[in-house]
């Protein structure tokens, strides 16, 4: 498993030099839901465009997007359940999507908003497609970057071996024990700027990594992946974002076929070839221009 880790954490291109330093003009706020406490960053005013990160990573990811987005958007970037300075829940049932929905729709009530923009990476994604698919009352536009649609994805998982193969760090991790084959380290290696990286490090050592593999035990299909089945889901009504770095060794392209089929809104899908996993780092500038003119339309 940890050579699966390695090569996905390793093909991350992850050039962007933003730099290490606590993002300027950000401030802290705590959300809370029953017995879980929230971290998220907020930026800006204006309607809420709230970012979700995925694995393994933390709000900062989002610190080259946050500036500009703030301009005319409030902007709440979260540390998710098991995250950095987010609550840490035991017990894999805490990390079911139903749970991991129902954090972003607290978080939209925490900042009174009703309908709002809702932005995901990796497991944020499939957060964001989640709560779009469930609640179209309250998700007003849908950004999701290197996550495919959840019914490509399955179908995917089923019938490409390519994307199968891809998939084995992900029954890795739920193995029993895995988590003590990971350190802070190793999650932070994909992370190119040394500066970033120890900021990185430092995030990592106050999370859990059983919460982190918790949403992989709760939510990612397991084998044998011929035997899945694609579940009908209702159509996403709202205009779509879909940005995806081409050189992602973990999230093949072939998921993004079909993805207008699922979508009764606008879907605008744009390919990035030399980015990898963590797109919103390794083309910044460009991903920062895509979301910020759409938003503008």
């Amino acid at each position: 498993m940890r050579r699966w880790v390695l090569l996905v954490l390793g093909l991350g291109v992850g050039v962007v030099r933003a730099g290490g330093q606590e993002l300027p003009g950000a401030a802290s706020e705590w959300v809370v839901r029953g017995e879980v406490k929230l971290h998220v960053k907020v930026m800006g005013a204006g309607p809420l465009v709230i970012l979700l990160h995925g694995f393994p990573d933390y709000w900062y990811t989002w610190r080259a997007q946050m500036p500009a987005l703030a301009r005319r958007h409030r902007v709440v970037a979260v540390d998710l359940r098991g995250y950095n300075l987010s609550d840490q829940p035991e017990g894999v049932e805490k990390y079911a999507m139903t749970e991991l929905v129902a954090d972003v729709l607290a978080i939209a009530d925490h900042f009174k908003a009703e309908r709002f923009v809702l932005v995901g990476h990796d497991w944020g994604g499939a957060i964001a497609w989640s709560t779009a698919i469930e609640h179209p009352d309250r998700v007003a536009r849908l950004i999701v970057l290197n996550l495919p649609h959840p019914r490509s994805l399955l179908r995917e998982l089923k019938t490409n071996p390519a994307q199968q193969l891809a998939s084995q760090y992900a029954v890795g991790f739920q193995r029993e024990g895995a988590e003590t084959m990971l350190s802070s380290r190793l999650l932070a290696a994909w992370v190119k700027d040394p500066e970033a990286r120890r900021h990185y490090e430092a995030a990592f050592d106050r999370s859990s990594r059983s919460a982190q593999l918790a949403y992989y035990r709760a939510n990612f299909p397991r084998p044998p992946f011929d035997a899945l089945e694609v579940p009908e889901l209702p159509p996403v009504k709202c205009p779509v974002l879909l940005i995806h770095g081409l050189a992602d060794p973990a999230l093949l392209p072939g998921g993004l076929n079909d993805t207008w089929r699922w979508i009764d809104g606008e879907l605008t899908l744009v390919t990035i070839p030399k980015a990898g996993h963590f797109v919103q780092q390794d083309a910044a500038e460009r991903v920062t221009e895509l979301m910020e003119r759409w938003l503008d339309e």
